[in-house]
């Protein structure tokens, strides 16, 4: 990863070279024939599809994770899940400390950049911290699905599961081994795999920025602005998404009905968490009604947090947008959260953000739409998933052409890239010279 740096490039070109570098190099990893059961290797698309999906943490597959692939293979995925949710800088700091390498000044600028930080202060050590908080989160979670898995697959599997699907779910990825694209359906009812899963989910997508101070804090009162609003959305998202799935689905026959009462709480709960942007499901995403799937597209193109392991237009760019046009209901000339006042600057990147990401959405579904032989709803439910980087599916992604294999292997790339590139290219701190000049204003019609 340290060689592009060489090359006179800037730091949002080599995060996004640095990405699709990995994603070659996966491709061509499963492209081998022991990365398959069959023996015979995957096809490039396949296999780049796979690739894009696990190294942009979405989970969105076209063949089944556990018959289609060896062990060899499902390592590969793994690996790929690790770094791209811990992100291409992370790793590359990670190399440098065991080998013992100084991080460069330009390697540092690099990371500032990808970390979205205002100074390269610390920067080295707050990858420390993500590597540390990865690995503690990971391990965790790991060993209580261990003992979990134990009873019904021996030691052996149950390790091997265990650490899979939590770095699975800690990154935010969605991948499984459970066969035949059924997910968690056969844990609907299992609180420690729903609440450990699910605590993974959440933890990997508050982002690392929170966590820290979380880590040194341990008062809200004194967190930084960005995790006040990070902490209130998630859990006004959750609580909300929770509530309204739980009365949406409460007498779907295919859902929740046939569950008892505190199963249908956690089925709620789960399904709230992981369009944040997960990917796994204890319910049939197919038979859930439509206002629930509405509900759900609406949660992944949100998203997680900044600097975290998920996507989405992300917490904080939903909140800045969410209080300003409160504050604009109140007449208020400024965006104010919690005794703070939000820049405009950061406002018009929200809002950028906001209608950038729309377009992309907006653009593969309209394609897809062409392409595919499936109703609105389910196209961009799909289109959703794969540019919010979630991989929940409607069942519509195995059954893909060609072309709409191609439109969302890009989705998936630009989502996982484009949005945090187009934040870093807002965000250049460059000095803006004072205007010399003013033009007059004038007022138009809106609304």
């Amino acid at each position: 990863m340290f060689f592009i740096i060489k090359i006179k490039l800037t730091p949002t070109q080599v995060l996004a070279l640095g990405f699709a570098a990995i994603i070659l190099i996966g491709t061509l990893l499963l492209m081998l024939p022991v990365a398959t059961k069959s023996g015979e290797g995957a096809d490039f698309l396949t296999a780049l599809f796979t690739s894009t999906s696990a190294t942009c943490v979405t989970g969105l597959t076209v063949v089944d994770t556990k018959t289609y692939w060896s062990v060899f293979g499902q390592i590969v995925i793994m690996v790929l899940i690790q770094i791209g949710g811990l992100g291409i800088m992370t790793m590359s700091t990670l190399f440098a400390l065991i080998l013992g390498r100084r991080i460069t000044f330009k390697e540092r600028l690099v990371m500032q950049e990808a970390f979205n930080t205002n100074s390269l202060g610390g920067i080295v050590k707050f990858a420390k911290y993500i590597l540390m908080f990865s690995f503690l989160f990971e391990s965790i979670g790991a060993v209580i699905l261990t003992l979990r898995f134990l009873p019904q697959m021996g030691l052996k599997k149950a390790v091997y599961y265990g650490f899979f699907h939590s770095i699975s779910a800690f990154n935010n990825a969605g991948f499984d081994l459970m066969g035949n694209f059924r997910s968690l359906t056969g844990y609907v009812s299992d609180w420690v795999v729903n609440l450990v899963i699910m605590g993974l989910i959440i933890f990997g997508g508050l982002g690392f920025y929170v966590l820290l101070d979380i880590y040194e804090h341990r008062h809200f009162n004194k967190f930084t602005l960005h995790s006040k609003i990070v902490i209130t959305i998630t859990l006004f998202l959750i609580a909300a998404g929770t509530l309204f799935i739980f009365l949406f689905e409460y007498n779907n026959p295919k859902t929740l009905k046939p569950l008892d009462f505190p199963t249908k709480i956690l089925a709620s709960l789960f399904q709230a968490v992981t369009p944040r942007t997960a990917g796994f499901n204890t319910l049939s995403l197919s038979d859930m009604t439509i206002a629930s799937k509405f509900l759900t597209i609406i949660l992944m193109f949100i998203g997680a947090s900044p600097a975290g392991t998920g996507g989405g237009i992300k917490t904080t760019t939903f909140g800045v947008i969410l209080y300003t046009v409160l504050s604009v209901i109140k007449g208020e000339e400024e965006t104010v959260l919690y005794k703070r006042t939000i820049s405009r600057h950061i406002v018009y990147r929200a809002v950028a953000i906001f209608f950038i990401s729309i377009f992309i959405v907006f653009s593969a579904t309209m394609v897809l739409s062409i392409t595919e032989t499936s109703n609105f709803i389910t196209v961009l439910y799909e289109a959703t998933s794969a540019f919010g980087t979630v991989g929940l599916s409607l069942g519509l992604t195995p059954e893909l052409t060609t072309i709409g294999r191609i439109i969302i292997i890009f989705t998936m790339y630009t989502g996982r890239v484009g949005p945090l590139t187009l934040a870093l290219a807002l965000a250049q701190r460059q000095k803006k010279p004072k205007p010399i000049m003013k033009y007059a204003e004038e007022k138009i019609m809106v609304g």
